[in-house]
């Protein structure tokens, strides 16, 4: 049920219609709600603009932006996924975001509080929201530790990953051998994995140690709220692009970044008529500006009532965008440099073999390069060039070197982070100064997106309990205490393995269903104009009306969309895990075992319980307090949605109320639960008045 246009809408007339209540709010009902979305002098406030936008940015601009989007741009297309992210960015992105500013901005309430406001049948949206948070937290913070323990590892020259350990003078330790001593260093001595996510093995003291050291640094840094926050923002949030601007110069002037940077972007138009590239673009976009995590509302819900959120949620949805493209040239520049590397190794390595072959004779074919004394003066070009005429005939022993074979290894997350670019860094002079600033980079990255997602689940409690509001020291110390012994799980020599567990599934399909029904609740349940009315009032200028058509049709079909293809692909791809084998030192990708499907299960029913749960416990209420007054009741139950007061208006009180607004018009505010007061429209006490008569 929607509310009529404003009286110089061009659809309505300000008059009321048949769809609207058959009830009006009296005039102390819209006083009380005017004064309950007013500037509260005991809630806390962002000291200027410039933190708040800080704090978004940081919260939105996370790990993800560094290892998970370039990855994408890379396996689907290049610049095709670039513009395919950025329409559903338009698109999808930004009117969700829109939304979610303006409801915590207008109703100045953590995710539980606004969920109640617009539709307290629906609240168990809020709680899902912190749920989600609080699993999410677990384990980011694991991600923070292993920063912390490689950034406490790149004080050291060389770097402890640069080289594989001896074991005797001519003799290294096989597993490294095997694989690649970034990929060792990062299996056996940070993580001690074992070989299935069934052989738990005994907590690493080291990493639980660096755990404990990550939770210390986000209790410190919100132990007094957004005002402790909102200074470490100062630098966590601005730091990363410093870094990655170093990054960017610096892998620009390496060999082989052109050829990488050209990789990545290449348009491959074709892969948009693949439904699996769409699924994961609109994934990214949902997962890249945060949405459904209650934290974008918890931070806007600190913000002066008449800022200009829709700017807000356009300029940090544009940087967040650049901020990806930006760590894409910086990932692929390196990467290019690291694939050129590994394929001149393969240029020296047969170069070698071929002078080899030709000293004892067994070789009779002529290369251009047979009086070279430096092999690595062979370019790449030249030596694939000689192997396309003459390699088929040498034998199985020389091979092609393809930079393009290296470039198509695509790697994302840890891989990324802690294997493939350590490995890179490796090869930079002055290898450790960039290896700490990475991951002091990483740090600051995974820290302002801590700090968002404990104010998802912060805020919220201390809003909507009292109790827990005046204790606000006591409640983020007991929560990043009950943190870490949670994420002791994820310290044991297995704990890499539920990492992923809760990443891939504790978050995602929560998230979506949080997201719809939030959309859901606003668009059709409270109503898409009136919601505009709101923000009118509040930016005191009228969003386009474009919004209400992407949040009850576009933004709705494509969350539903996305919600299905998650569960579709849930049920016929049996959820698998990459594993290590110690053994043949390489990745193998396990299925989950039936313990693991319980837990997994259990996490997603978990999160996304207190939506139905919420509602079933609104309609107890309800039908218990209706059998309570014994239904003699005049006046027509309203759902008790906290709908604004847009009618024309009835009193001299309001009269000059309106007045004082300079523009004649009615203003439309929140109106706080159970303060709502009623009386019958004229028209009905006439025809009440008949029916007394007997007329």
């Amino acid at each position: 049920m929607e509310k009529p246009p404003l009286p110089n809408d061009e659809e309505g007339t300000g008059m009321m219609t048949e769809s609207q209540s058959e009830v009006q709010l009296l005039d102390t009902a819209a006083d009380q709600s005017q004064s309950a979305v007013d500037l509260d002098p005991s809630r806390p406030a962002w000291d200027s603009k410039l933190q708040y936008v800080l704090a978004q940015v940081g919260f939105s601009v996370g790990l993800g932006n560094v290892w998970r989007f370039p990855y994408l741009c890379h396996q689907n297309g290049g610049g095709a996924f670039l513009l395919l992210y950025v329409l559903l960015l338009v698109v999808i992105g930004v009117p969700l975001f829109f939304l979610e500013l303006a409801a915590g901005q207008c109703i100045r309430q953590g995710s539980i509080g606004v969920w109640k406001h617009i539709s307290p049948r629906l609240v168990g949206i809020g709680y899902s929201s912190c749920v989600v948070c609080f699993f999410v937290a677990l384990y980011y913070n694991v991600i923070i530790a292993w920063s912390l323990f490689y950034l406490g590892n790149s004080f050291q020259y060389p770097l402890p990953w640069e080289h594989c350990p001896e074991l005797s003078p001519n003799r290294t330790v096989k597993e490294c051998t095997s694989s690649s001593p970034t990929s060792y260093f990062w299996f056996r001595k940070a993580l001690d994995i074992t070989d299935s996510i069934e052989e738990t093995g005994e907590f690493n003291p080291i990493m639980t140690g660096c755990l404990l050291a990550a939770w210390v640094i986000v209790c410190l840094a919100m132990i007094k709220g957004i005002k402790s926050s909102a200074r470490v923002m100062y630098f966590s949030s601005v730091f990363p692009y410093a870094v990655l601007l170093c990054f960017l110069i610096r892998g620009l002037l390496l060999d082989g970044a052109s050829e990488g940077v050209a990789y990545m972007f290449y348009p491959k138009l074709k892969i948009w008529g693949e439904v699996q590239v769409w699924r994961q673009a609109a994934t990214q976009v949902f997962f890249a500006l945060g949405l459904g995590f209650g934290s974008v509302i918890a931070y806007s819900s600190y913000n002066p009532r008449h800022n200009n959120c829709h700017r807000d949620a356009l300029m940090v949805s544009f940087i967040n965008f650049l901020t990806s493209v930006l760590a894409s040239l910086v990932v692929f520049a390196v990467l290019g440099f690291r694939a050129k590397s590994i394929a001149m190794d393969c240029v020296v390595r047969n170069v070698d073999l071929l002078t080899e072959m030709s000293a004892t004779g067994s070789s009779h074919h002529h290369w251009p390069w047979s009086d070279m004394s430096d092999p690595r003066s062979v370019s790449l070009a030249d030596y694939r060039e000689w192997f396309k005429h003459y390699g088929s005939q040498m034998g199985g022993n020389i091979t092609d070197c393809v930079l393009e074979d290296e470039m198509n290894k695509g790697v994302e997350g840890t891989g990324l982070a802690f294997i493939a670019f350590t490995e890179a860094m490796a090869l930079f002079p002055a290898s450790p100064f960039w290896s700490a600033l990475f991951f002091l980079m990483l740090l600051n990255l995974g820290l302002s997106t801590m700090f968002g997602t404990m104010q998802g689940i912060l805020t919220p409690l201390m809003d909507s309990f009292k109790a827990l509001g005046r204790h606000r020291t006591i409640l983020t110390v007991c929560s990043c205490i009950l943190g870490f012994l949670i994420g002791l799980l994820f310290t044991q020599r297995s704990g890499n393995y539920f990492v992923t567990m809760f990443d891939d599934y504790s978050a995602t399909l929560p998230l979506i269903i949080v997201v719809v029904f939030e959309t859901l609740c606003v668009s059709w349940m409270y109503g898409a104009d009136r919601f505009l009315d709101d923000i009118e009032v509040m930016l005191q200028w009228r969003p386009p009306v474009l919004y209400k058509y992407l949040w009850k049709y576009v933004c709705l079909l494509a969350m539903v969309g996305l919600l299905g293809a998650s569960l579709l692909r849930m049920l016929f791809k049996r959820p698998t895990y990459t594993a290590w084998n110690h053994n043949t030192a390489e990745e193998t990708v396990l299925e989950y075992p039936g313990w693991a499907l319980a837990v997994l299960t259990l996490l997603i029913l978990f999160a996304s319980l207190p939506i139905p749960a919420g509602y079933i416990h609104y309609l107890l209420k309800t039908r218990l307090s209706r059998s309570g007054e014994g239904g003699h009741q005049r006046e027509a139950e309203r759902e008790r949605y906290a709908k604004c007061n847009s009618a024309e208006p009835n009193s001299a009180h309001e009269l000059a109320r309106l007045d004082e607004d300079g523009d004649g018009r009615p203003r439309a505010s929140f109106l706080p639960l159970g303060t709502d007061e009623y009386r019958l429209l004229p028209q009905q006490e006439e025809a009440e008045d008949e029916e007394d008569t007997g007329v």
